[in-house]
C-alpha cells in the first residue's frame, strides 16, 4: 500500500481563510484531495477535520502541519497527539518549526516534548492534590456533588430493607441504580466499622 502526505489546517473562526495554510501544505507535496480543515477554536475539542484525518492515516503515511499549534487545543493536547502519531508509526511533519519527526532531531523534540507532557501532567495532579488537601482541610465537599443527602441515603436503606427493588428506590429518588447501590453499600460498610 502506497503511502500518503496528509495535510491539516485550521483557522479559529470562520471569517479567517485557510488559504495560506493549504498553500503551504500543497507546496509540500500534500494533494488537495488529502487536506483535512476546521475552523473552529483550538480551545474546542470537536475537531471533526482532525478526527477524520487521525482515522485516515495509517502506518507509513505523512501528516504535514504549517505549524505545531494547529494540532491541539494546549500543548500537552499538542504533545499527545505527537505521541499517538508516533506510536502508530505516522510521521509528522511541521513546516514553521521545519521539524520533521523521522529524522534524528525530530525524533529528539518529541522525546523532549514526551517529557514536558509528563512534567506537565505531574504539576496538575500536584495542584490538584493540593487543592483537594486544602479544601478538605477546610470542611469543604471535594470532587462531584453527592447525588444523596445523609438522610436519602438512610431512607434508601430502610426501603432497601423492607424489600424494595433498587430500580423502584432509584426512581422515588431520581437517581439511577448504581447511585442506589452505592448508597446501600455504604451504609453497610458504616454499620461494620
Amino acid at each position: 500500500m502506497t503511502s500518503l502526505h496528509l495535510g491539516y489546517a485550521r483557522v479559529s473562526t470562520d471569517p479567517q481563510s485557510l488559504d495560506q495554510q493549504v498553500d503551504a501544505l500543497l507546496a509540500a507535496g500534500v494533494d488537495e484531495r488529502h487536506v483535512y480543515s476546521d475552523k473552529l477554536s483550538g480551545t474546542r475539542t470537536d475537531r471533526p477535520g482532525l478526527t477524520k484525518l487521525l482515522d485516515v492515516a495509517r502506518e507509513g503515511d505523512t501528516i504535514v502541519v504549517v505549524a505545531l499549534d494547529r494540532l491541539g487545543r494546549s500543548m500537552i493536547h499538542v504533545i499527545e497527539t505527537i505521541e499517538d502519531l508516533q506510536d502508530r508509526g505516522i510521521i509528522l511533519r511541521s513546516l514553521r518549526e521545519n521539524l520533521d519527526f523521522s529524522t534524528p532531531t525530530g525524533k529528539m523534540m518529541a522525546s523532549i516534548f514526551a517529557a514536558m507532557a509528563d512534567y506537565e501532567r505531574s504539576l496538575i495532579k500536584e495542584r490538584a492534590a493540593a487543592a483537594r488537601a486544602a479544601a478538605s482541610a477546610r470542611g469543604k465537599q471535594t470532587g462531584r456533588p453527592r447525588s444523596l443527602t445523609d438522610d436519602q441515603v438512610q431512607l434508601a436503606r430502610r426501603m432497601h430493607e423492607s424489600g424494595e427493588s433498587v430500580s423502584t428506590i432509584g426512581k422515588a429518588l431520581g437517581v439511577s441504580r448504581a447511585t442506589v447501590y452505592r448508597a446501600v453499600q455504604q451504609v453497610a460498610m458504616a454499620e461494620v466499622d
